[in-house]
C-alpha cells in the first residue's frame, strides 16, 4: 500500500511512496505525534536528481526488513530539499556541527521530539563499507543511545542550537566604513585557489561557481584587470570544451567528479545553468569567441526543448541515472557511434569528442568532451575546416536522434520560483545580447505563469506541480524573482512587470527584513517556527539571497527612484560588511552589491519611436556593460516613475544619468557611445 508521500506534489517525495518504510511528509501531525510518544525522527532529506539517495533507496528503504526497523523505532519523515530548504540549511549547517565534515544528500539526521538533531549522516550502505557502518545496525544503536542517553544528548542538543545562534551572528558597519577592501581580497583569494591549467577553483569534485565568474568579469569591466577576466574566461572555456556540458544536447551536469571538467555527475539542474546561460552570453561579448555564442545557443535549446513546462515556466532538474546506471542516456560505446556514421563523421568527431582516445568513463564507455580542436582535426585528416565543420554537425544530428531513442533520465517537473527565476534571468539577458525574441518570450511566459499562479493575495508561493501552488515562498524565491523582472524589463519593457517587482520588494521589507540586525532572514516572519532561522550572506550552489536582495534593492532604486530601496540595500551591506571584511571568500554576490554600492549604476533610459527604438537597443546591448540598466520606452508607456518619464522625441532621446545627476539627452549614437564607454571605469582606468 503507497505510505503517505503519495499526496505530495514533490517527484522525489513519490518516488518514495511505495517503499515499505511508513514515511511522513515535514508537518505538525508527525511532530506532534512523536512528542506525545517521545520517539525519536529519523528526517532523510534529498532531491529526485540525486544517485546516492537512489542507491540508499534501492538498498534499505525497499527492503521490508530494514523498512520493519525503521518503522519500530522511529517516526520517518521524508523531505525533498528542493521544496523545503529551510530544513536543509538547518539540518546541514547541523550535520557539520555534530560531525565536523560537510555534508551533502542524502542527509539523514536523527532528531529528538523537539527538532533538535543528536545524531547526522549522509549516505549509509545496508551492508558495512567504504569505512561506513550497515544502516539496520545503525538504526539500533542509534536508538539505543537515544533511549540510555537522554541527558547527555539534551546537553549536547542545547549547545547545538546556540551554537546555529552563535553561527549567524554577524555585527554591524557604518556605511563610512565601507571600501573596495573586501572586493581585492576576494579576487586574491580566488586567484591563489585558481586552476591555472584547467580553469576553475580548487581540484575534484569541480564546481562552476558562476556567482564568482560574474564578480571576476564585473572586475574586469571596472577595472581593466585583465587577471580577473582571465581567470573567468578560461573556465568558461574549460568547461564549454569539457564533459561537464553535455556536447550532443547542450546544459551543463552539476560539477565534475574529476579536475579537468571531463567526467560530470551526469544530473542537469536549472538553477546553475541559468546563470551559466548568462555568463557565456557575457564571454561571448567581451571575445566575440563563436565558442561562447554556440555554448549559450546549445544550452538556451536545451532549456526550452526538454525543461520547458506545458503551462509556462521550467522543470527543476533531469536526473543523473536511467535504467538504474550513472550517466547511460549519455555515454557511448564505440561500436554504436561507428555505426551511426560514415566514414569521415565518424573520424572527425572521433578526433573532435576523444572516441580516438581510450574510454574515459569507467574504462569502458566513452564521454564525449573536446579532446582536439577542430582546426586540428581538419589538418590532421587533409580536409578544410568548413569540411569539418559540416561532417561535425552531420555528426552530432545523427548521435543525437540516436540517443533521442533511449530511456531517458527521470525529469523532476515541478516548479521553483527561486530556479525559475534564475533561468528568466538567464534567457532575458542571453535574449539581449543575441537578440533573440524567442528566448525573451520563453522568459515573459515564465514570469506571467508565476505571477498568474503562484502570486496570490500578495504572497507568493514557492513551488508548482500538477495544478497546485503551495508553501510560503523563501527569500531567494522574491530575491532572484526581482532579479529576472529587472533584466526582463531591460530586454522588453512591461509596466505590470516594474510594478511586480516592487511588490515583491515590499513583501520583502515587510516579511522578511531583520529590522533590528539588517539583512533579510531565510523565512518569513510568520513562517513555522524551526529550531533556527538561518540569515546567511554566503554564496552556495545558488547566489545568496541576502547578495541578491542587496544588488536588486539598489537596482530597483535606481530605475524607481525610491529611496528606500536604496536604503534596505544598505542596510544589507551594513549587516555583512564585517563578515565580508574578515573572510570575503563565498561573498561574490554581496561583493556586486558593494561595488554597486561603491560606485552606482548608471541608468540609460531610451525615449522614441518603436521603429527605431530597438536598433538602439541593440547597439547598447551589444557591448559588455554590467554597471549599466538601460530601458526602452516608446512614448505611450503608462505609469512610468518619475526618473524613467524622460521626455520623447519622433526619433530617439537617450538619456544617460548616474545618481541623481542626468547628462543633456543625446540625439546621435556616436556621442551617446563615447559617454557609454567611460561608465563604471574609476579615473584615469583605461
Amino acid at each position: 500500500m503507497p505510505n503517505r508521500l503519495q499526496h505530495e506534489t514533490s517527484p522525489y517525495l513519490q518516488q518514495h511512496a511505495d517503499n515499505p518504510v511508513d514515511w511522513w511528509p515535514w508537518c505538525q501531525e508527525a511532530l506532534d505525534l512523536a512528542r506525545r510518544e517521545d520517539r525519536p525522527i529519523l528526517l532523510s532529506i534529498g532531491y529526485s536528481a540525486c544517485h546516492w539517495c537512489h542507491v540508499m533507496a534501492h538498498e534499505s528503504f525497499e527492503d521490508p526488513e530494514v523498512a520493519a526497523v525503521m518503522n519500530r523505532l522511529f517516526i520517518n519523515i521524508k523531505v525533498d530539499r528542493e521544496e523545503r530548504p529551510d530544513l536543509d540549511q538547518i539540518y546541514q549547517a547541523a550535520h557539520q556541527m555534530l560531525a565536523r565534515r560537510g555534508g551533502g544528500w542524502p542527509l539523514t539526521v536523527f532528531l529528538a521530539p523537539d527538532g533538535s538533531p543528536f545524531f547526522s549522516g549522509t549516505y549509509f550502505p545496508k551492508e558495512p563499507r567504504y569505512n561506513l557502518p550497515g544502516f539496520p545496525d545503525l538504526l539500533q544503536r542509534v536508538h539505543e543511545a537515544f533511549t540510555t542517553q537522554r541527558q547527555a544528548i539534551d546537553e549536547q542538543n542545547q549547545g547545538l542550537r546556540a551554537a546555529l545562534a552563535r553561527s549567524e551572528a554577524i555585527g554591524s558597519a557604518h556605511p563610512s566604513e565601507f571600501t573596495g577592501a573586501p572586493l581585492r581580497t576576494l579576487q586574491e583569494g580566488l586567484a591563489s585557489t585558481f586552476d591555472e591549467e584547467h580553469g576553475g577553483f580548487g581540484g575534484s569534485p569541480k564546481f562552476p561557481h558562476p556567482a564568482d565568474l560574474d564578480f571576476l568579469l564585473r572586475c574586469f569591466a571596472a577595472t581593466s584587470d585583465v587577471a580577473a577576466r582571465d581567470m573567468a574566461l578560461k573556465t568558461l572555456r574549460g568547461m564549454a570544451e569539457g564533459g561537464i556540458f553535455d556536447q550532443l544536447g547542450g546544459g551543463f551536469a552539476r560539477y565534475s567528479v574529476d579536475g579537468w571538467w571531463n567526467i560530470p555527475h551526469f544530473e542537469k539542474m536549472l538553477y546553475d545553468n541559468g546563470p551559466l546561460l548568462a555568463l557565456y552570453a557575457d564571454a561571448w561579448l567581451l571575445t566575440g569567441e563563436p565558442l561562447f555564442a554556440r555554448v549559450a545557443e546549445r544550452t538556451a535549446e536545451w532549456v526550452l526543448r526538454e525543461m520547458r513546462l506545458p503551462e509556462g515556466g521550467f522543470a527543476s532538474s533531469l536526473d543523473a541515472d536511467s535504467e538504474h546506471e550513472e550517466g547511460k542516456f549519455y555515454v557511448w560505446d564505440k561500436a554504436e557511434v561507428r555505426e551511426c556514421l560514415d566514414d569521415l563523421e565518424y573520424r572527425v568527431l572521433s578526433q573532435h569528442y576523444g572516441v580516438a582516445r581510450p574510454p574515459n568513463f569507467e574504462e569502458k564507455h566513452w564521454h564525449f568532451y573536446i579532446a582536439r580542436p577542430l582546426t586540428g582535426v581538419a589538418d590532421k585528416l587533409g580536409i578544410s575546416l568548413a569540411e569539418a565543420e559540416a561532417a561535425l554537425e552531420r555528426a552530432r544530428a545523427k548521435l543525437f536522434a540516436r540517443r533521442e531513442g533511449r530511456v531517458r533520465p527521470g525529469r523532476d517537473d515541478k516548479l521553483l520560483v527561486s530556479w525559475n527565476a534564475l533561468m528568466i534571468h538567464g534567457l532575458a539577458h542571453a535574449a539581449r545580447v543575441f537578440g533573440r525574441d524567442d528566448w525573451l518570450a520563453a522568459a515573459t511566459q515564465a514570469i506571467d505563469f508565476i505571477r498568474r499562479t503562484l502570486w496570490q493575495d500578495g504572497r507568493l508561493l514557492a513551488t508548482y506541480k500538477d495544478g497546485r501552488a503551495h508553501l510560503n515562498a523563501y527569500l531567494d524565491d522574491h530575491a532572484l524573482l526581482i532579479a529576472a523582472l529587472i533584466e526582463s524589463l531591460q530586454a522588453g519593457y512591461r509596466p505590470e512587470d516594474l510594478e511586480f517587482a516592487e511588490d515583491l520588494a515590499d513583501v520583502l521589507l515587510d516579511a522578511f527584513e531583520d529590522r533590528a540586525g539588517g539583512g533579510f532572514f531565510f523565512t518569513r516572519h510568520d513562517h513555522e517556527a524551526l529550531i533556527h532561522r538561518p540569515k546567511s550572506g554566503h554564496d552556495n550552489a545558488m547566489p545568496s539571497g541576502n547578495g541578491i536582495a542587496a544588488q536588486v534593492f539598489g537596482r530597483l532604486g535606481h530605475l524607481t527612484g525610491e529611496t528606500r530601496y536604496l536604503a534596505a540595500a544598505e542596510r544589507t551591506l551594513q549587516a555583512f560588511y564585517p563578515a565580508m571584511g574578515a573572510s570575503p571568500m563565498g561573498f561574490a554576490s554581496l561583493a556586486v552589491a558593494l561595488a554597486e554600492h561603491l560606485q552606482p549604476p548608471s541608468l540609460l533610459v531610451l525615449r522614441g519611436a518603436p521603429a527605431v527604438l530597438p536598433e538602439w537597443s541593440r547597439r547598447v546591448s551589444g557591448s559588455y556593460r554590467p554597471s549599466l540598466l538601460s530601458v526602452a520606452l516608446p512614448p505611450d508607456v503608462p505609469g512610468l516613475p518619475p526618473v524613467l518619464d524622460k521626455p520623447a522625441a519622433e526619433a530617439v532621446n537617450a538619456w544617460l544619468c548616474s545618481g541623481v545627476t542626468c547628462l543633456p539627452p543625446f540625439a546621435a549614437w556616436p556621442a551617446l557611445e563615447v559617454a557609454l564607454a567611460a561608465i563604471g571605469k574609476p579615473e584615469g582606468a583605461a
